[in-house]
């Protein structure tokens, strides 16, 4: 069940309470935790400082200006919220907001609009509400200010990392709140605006706040060691973490890629023929990732075995993806045989004629020039290849080696017909078709 916001206001002896809490959903590395409570000011003000989330904020709280006459259409839009219904929620909100005079009411339903956009990530109809809730500054401090906070995670959401930035600090210097959670999202925030040092303080702060630093953020802070240049501390990070836990894949993984971006190949290795040793390589995505990784490391053929061993156990599922990268694999691996023969299963699921071009590529080099003309002429008639013109000097060189001149000409006269493979076509005709084609051993 979806969560959205608590709301509690007591006018008299009428009482109206919302059943369920939320956050807008946390972004990675920002994990945070405001309950947008919307409890009323009046009832708040009794309450000692220790329970409130802004308790040394700049801010003075507005008097909660609601009438009985408010309470029965906020608890439909309430009841409508907690049982699921966001339609009906937002059709009841809407009317709060056009006929309420009441400023607290209104802020209420802009604050269940906002939480309403977010979770259906509707992330420029969640900043424009939220953006008309603080406007409006009529909730008590902690919807307010927990309502900002939210902002700031739309603004994420939406790429909008600068506009996170401001209103984070806008959050943190009216609200005087000092979290762990904030930091974090802080430092999430620098990393995509490229700030990798300030995101790397910004974790660690975040990290030194809490006995429980969440996994994303160590994702963050070595994502921003590897782009700032500091791979060996990135790893030294990953491998404290993987000491308390060498099973956790997500944090296998993640060490993978700090390795490799560290050019910490035979540590990346080393890893990889551990997980497999000790069979925890369960899924397509533990076998993608190894042979990526074997292929970057610059061991292609240990890249494709694993593929293939996920292949045939009927953990990676059959798809084009999964065949292009096992046939990329053996091709930098330079077993043609099997390169071929994977990009020949790839080809049926192709949207384009790549993967047809470099089998017929493989074919003409290793004396297969008969295949190598059905091939090509599949990657032409799939289209979407980059270098089109390419594509009829290959099928000219095919045609050229079964001694098939007139179809060879044809072929390479369309050639010209492209400006990158005009020079080539110009040299093939010339030379009256005697044109030697470089074959592998």
């Amino acid at each position: 069940m979806k969560k959205y916001i608590s709301i509690l206001f007591v006018i008299g002896a009428t009482s109206v309470l919302g059943l369920a809490s939320t956050t807008a959903a946390a972004q990675m590395g920002g994990s945070p935790q405001p309950s947008s409570r919307g409890k009323d000011s009046d009832r708040s003000s009794s309450k000692s400082n220790a329970e409130k989330h802004y308790p040394n904020s700049t801010r003075s709280e507005p008097k909660n200006d609601m009438k009985e006459s408010d309470s029965k259409p906020l608890q439909k839009a309430i009841d409508a919220l907690n049982g699921g219904d966001d339609a009906k929620a937002k059709e009841e909100m809407q009317k709060i907001l056009e006929s309420s005079k009441s400023k607290y009411a209104q802020g209420v339903a802009l604050q269940a609009l906002a939480n309403i956009a977010f979770n259906a990530q509707d992330y420029k109809g969640a900043i424009d509400s939220y953006k008309k809730l603080i406007e409006l500054n009529s909730l008590n401090n902690d919807g307010h200010f927990d309502s900002m906070f939210n902002l700031v995670n739309a603004y994420v959401a939406d790429e909008q990392y600068q506009a996170a930035m401001d209103e984070l600090k806008i959050w943190r210097d009216q609200g005087k709140r000092e979290t762990a959670d904030s930091y974090a999202l802080e430092g999430n925030i620098d990393y995509r605006l490229g700030k990798y040092a300030d995101a790397v303080a910004a974790i660690k702060k975040a990290q030194s706040m809490t006995d429980k630093p969440k996994d994303s953020w160590n994702t963050i802070l070595m994502a921003s060691l590897s782009a700032s240049g500091k791979g060996g501390e990135a790893s030294s990070v990953i491998e404290q973490q993987l000491a308390k836990e060498p099973n956790n894949k997500k944090l296998i993984h993640d060490a993978l890629v700090v390795y490799v971006q560290a050019g910490e190949n035979d540590k990346a290795t080393a890893l990889i023929e551990r997980e497999h040793t000790q069979g925890l390589l369960t899924d397509e995505a533990d076998y993608k990732l190894g042979a990526q990784l074997y292929d970057q490391a610059d061991k292609p053929a240990k890249g494709a075995a694993l593929l293939k061993e996920g292949i045939d156990k009927g953990v990676v599922k059959p798809s084009y993806e999964m065949y292009k990268l096992l046939g990329d694999s053996y091709a930098l691996a330079q077993d043609d045989a099997n390169a071929i023969a994977a990009y020949t299963k790839a080809s049926p699921l192709a949207k384009d004629g790549y993967v047809d071009y470099v089998r017929g590529n493989l074919m003409v080099q290793t004396d297969r020039a008969r295949e190598a003309i059905d091939a090509i002429k599949q990657a032409i008639a799939k289209g979407g290849l980059k270098q089109p013109g390419q594509a009829y000097i290959l099928l000219g060189d095919a045609y050229n080696q079964i001694d098939s001149m007139g179809e060879a000409r044809a072929a390479w006269q369309k050639a010209r017909a492209y400006p990158d493979a005009q020079k080539m076509a110009d040299q093939r005709l010339g030379a009256g078709g005697q044109v030697k084609i470089k074959k592998k051993n």
